[in-house]
Protein backbone atom coordinates (compact mmCIF):
# COMPACT_ATOMS: atom_id res chain seq x y z
CA UNK A 1 0.00 0.00 0.00
CA UNK A 2 1.14 3.05 -0.88
CA UNK A 3 0.38 6.30 1.24
CA UNK A 4 -0.41 9.75 -0.43
CA UNK A 5 0.27 12.37 2.51
CA UNK A 6 -0.73 15.00 0.49
CA UNK A 7 -4.17 13.16 1.66
CA UNK A 8 -3.00 15.13 4.91
CA UNK A 9 -3.74 18.54 3.05
CA UNK A 10 -1.00 21.06 1.75
CA UNK A 11 -2.80 23.88 3.62
CA UNK A 12 -5.50 23.97 6.98
CA UNK A 13 -5.35 22.81 9.98
CA UNK A 14 -4.20 19.25 8.77
CA UNK A 15 -1.26 19.84 6.70
CA UNK A 16 2.02 19.43 7.94
CA UNK A 17 4.48 21.72 8.04
CA UNK A 18 6.47 22.86 5.15
CA UNK A 19 9.48 25.21 3.75
CA UNK A 20 9.76 25.64 0.24
CA UNK A 21 7.25 22.75 -0.50
CA UNK A 22 9.06 19.87 1.84
CA UNK A 23 8.30 18.76 5.34
CA UNK A 24 9.53 20.37 7.98
CA UNK A 25 10.85 19.17 11.53
CA UNK A 26 11.93 21.75 14.24
CA UNK A 27 13.20 18.74 16.59
CA UNK A 28 14.38 14.54 15.75
CA UNK A 29 10.88 13.55 17.81
CA UNK A 30 8.38 15.36 14.95
CA UNK A 31 10.21 13.42 12.15
CA UNK A 32 10.06 9.98 14.11
CA UNK A 33 6.05 10.60 15.14
CA UNK A 34 5.63 11.59 11.49
CA UNK A 35 6.83 7.99 10.26
CA UNK A 36 5.49 6.09 12.96
CA UNK A 37 2.19 7.31 11.99
CA UNK A 38 2.61 6.52 8.32
CA UNK A 39 4.46 3.34 8.76
CA UNK A 40 1.16 2.14 10.92
CA UNK A 41 -1.27 3.33 8.42
CA UNK A 42 1.16 1.70 5.79
CA UNK A 43 0.25 -1.55 7.79
CA UNK A 44 -2.85 -1.48 8.10
CA UNK A 45 -3.23 -0.16 11.55
CA UNK A 46 -5.56 2.46 10.07
CA UNK A 47 -5.97 4.78 7.24
CA UNK A 48 -5.14 8.01 6.68
CA UNK A 49 -9.00 9.34 6.76
CA UNK A 50 -8.67 7.57 10.37
CA UNK A 51 -5.75 9.48 11.21
CA UNK A 52 -6.64 13.02 10.20
CA UNK A 53 -9.98 12.68 12.14
CA UNK A 54 -7.95 12.08 15.39
CA UNK A 55 -5.49 14.74 14.21
CA UNK A 56 -8.58 17.22 13.45
CA UNK A 57 -10.07 16.52 17.53
CA UNK A 58 -6.65 16.91 18.91
CA UNK A 59 -6.35 20.32 16.86
CA UNK A 60 -9.81 21.44 18.38
CA UNK A 61 -9.15 20.62 21.33
CA UNK A 62 -5.85 22.98 21.55
CA UNK A 63 -7.48 25.48 19.64
CA UNK A 64 -11.08 25.38 22.44
CA UNK A 65 -8.21 25.79 25.25
CA UNK A 66 -6.64 28.96 26.93
CA UNK A 67 -3.17 28.27 26.30
CA UNK A 68 -1.93 32.35 27.17
CA UNK A 69 1.20 32.95 25.30
CA UNK A 70 1.96 29.63 24.35
CA UNK A 71 2.56 29.09 20.67
CA UNK A 72 0.36 26.74 18.25
CA UNK A 73 3.07 23.48 17.92
CA UNK A 74 1.40 21.60 15.39
CA UNK A 75 3.83 18.01 16.15
CA UNK A 76 2.32 17.99 19.82
CA UNK A 77 -1.04 17.71 18.01
CA UNK A 78 -0.04 15.00 15.67
CA UNK A 79 1.44 13.44 18.55
CA UNK A 80 -1.88 13.33 20.61
CA UNK A 81 -3.36 12.29 17.36
CA UNK A 82 -1.02 8.88 17.50
CA UNK A 83 -1.59 7.87 20.86
CA UNK A 84 -5.28 8.42 20.33
CA UNK A 85 -5.82 6.60 17.60
CA UNK A 86 -3.53 3.41 18.72
CA UNK A 87 -5.58 3.77 22.20
CA UNK A 88 -9.13 3.82 20.11
CA UNK A 89 -7.68 1.18 18.25
CA UNK A 90 -6.62 -0.68 21.67
CA UNK A 91 -3.14 -1.31 19.78
CA UNK A 92 -1.53 -0.76 23.32
CA UNK A 93 -3.02 -0.32 26.11
CA UNK A 94 -3.10 2.58 27.59
CA UNK A 95 -1.57 2.33 30.73
CA UNK A 96 1.67 0.81 28.51
CA UNK A 97 1.63 3.94 26.33
CA UNK A 98 1.96 6.94 29.27
CA UNK A 99 4.92 4.13 31.12
CA UNK A 100 6.69 4.57 27.73
CA UNK A 101 5.97 7.69 27.33
CA UNK A 102 7.35 8.59 30.58
CA UNK A 103 10.13 6.44 30.45
CA UNK A 104 11.25 8.54 27.08
CA UNK A 105 10.38 12.21 28.67
CA UNK A 106 12.66 11.23 31.01
CA UNK A 107 15.80 11.14 28.84
CA UNK A 108 18.41 13.98 29.57
CA UNK A 109 17.63 17.01 26.90
CA UNK A 110 19.34 16.64 23.86
CA UNK A 111 18.97 12.68 23.99
CA UNK A 112 17.70 11.80 20.11
CA UNK A 113 17.36 8.44 20.00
Amino acid sequence: MSLDVLSLGTDGVTAPPRTNGELTFAAPWESRSFAMALALAQQGLFTLDEFRDHLIEAIGRWEDADHGDEPYHYYRQWQEALEAILAAKQTIAESAMRDRIGVLAQRPHGHDH
